[in-house]
């Protein structure tokens, strides 16, 4: 058995009374120097043993402030996207409005506003109502127009209401032509297995004619129905060739009629040509819009993503220079 030997004696509590009193001594002999030297002391201690000390501390200082600067642009984004949510649909439907407004001034006194209104009853999903009828002037057979193009025409009239059939109604027809006035034919609908399937095909155009996709197709004027120049849709594909001779072409329409709750309807005669209504730098159909507002979401999106990101990057730092053996 080893011998046996006392217990180390424990100098942890002497050492900290030592530091104690040695730490007074240098507080008393600083009290009493010339401010002169204070200052070179104060200067010294602050340039070698405190450096690390006051470095850490202007760091966490730099942190917090930074920390508190990206909290305000989270507030303020957090307060744009939830505006942006609860406003979306008002803000929508005026800027819906203000632009019916600018395409009424140019349609002139020939059209007038309408509120579009749908059963929503089995079968009658290709017609609507409008709350404008014979009082005001419509007509069967007055085009229905909307920002984007066309949306129909009036097929019966009431005294104080119409109802119209949209393009997917199987009795719809329009005579069209391109952009540019170099193809002409007949717009119809073409009935898929759903009515989400249904699609509009430009028959009739000369088989020689190589329509690119994504020119607009207007109506043309001819027929006596829609005046010449309103947007139907833009061109998405070959649909069929016929011998060699014709060739029919798939379109994109302009609008989807389930979507639309604000129209234009004329209600005078005598008009022949739209075309300055919709100038062809202005041609643009509801899925571009959509496209276009989902852009500028996804630009918010990004900007709240990136704010968070630099948020998380700031806040790490700081809680990492906080001096680990402090309390």
């Amino acid at each position: 058995m080893p011998p046996y030997a006392p217990e180390p004696e424990d100098t942890t509590g002497r050492r900290q009374v030592v530091l104690a009193v040695a730490f007074l001594l240098v507080a008393l002999t600083a009290l009493y120097l010339p401010d002169s030297a204070k200052e070179s002391t104060a200067w010294a201690f602050r340039a070698t043993l405190l450096r690390p000390f006051l470095a850490t501390q202007d760091r966490v200082t730099r942190a917090r402030l930074r920390a508190r600067a990206v909290d305000v642009m989270q507030a303020q984004m957090d307060s744009l996207t939830a505006l942006l949510a609860t406003q979306r649909a008002v803000s929508d439907e005026n800027r819906t409005l203000r632009d019916m407004l600018g395409l009424r001034d140019r349609l002139g006194p020939a059209f007038r506003p309408a509120t579009v209104l749908r059963a929503r009853t089995p079968g009658s999903e290709s017609t609507f109502y409008v709350d404008i009828g014979a009082r005001d002037g419509v007509r069967e057979g007055a085009p229905v127009v909307d920002l984007h193009g066309l949306v129909g025409v009036i097929r019966e009239v009431r005294p104080e209401s119409s109802v119209g059939m949209d393009w997917t109604h199987p009795d719809f027809r329009a005579s069209a032509m391109l952009a540019d006035g170099t193809a002409f034919g007949m717009v119809e609908t073409r009935r898929g297995d759903s009515r989400e399937l249904d699609r509009l095909v430009l028959n009739g155009t000369a088989y020689y004619e190589s329509v690119p996709n994504g020119v607009a197709v207007l109506t043309s004027g001819l027929g006596g129905i829609f005046p010449r120049g309103i947007p139907i849709g833009t061109v998405d594909g070959v649909a069929e060739v016929e011998g060699r001779w014709l060739k029919s072409y798939w379109l994109r329409p302009m609008i989807h009629p389930a979507s639309v709750t604000h129209v234009l309807v004329a209600v005078g005669e005598g008009v022949t040509d739209l075309s300055a209504a919709w100038p062809p730098d202005s041609v643009m159909s509801r899925d571009q819009d959509i496209l276009n507002e989902r852009s500028l979401a996804d630009s918010v999106r990004v900007l709240t993503d990136s704010l968070a990101a630099l948020r998380a990057r700031v806040h790490g730092p700081a809680r990492d220079t906080v001096p680990r053996g402090g309390k």
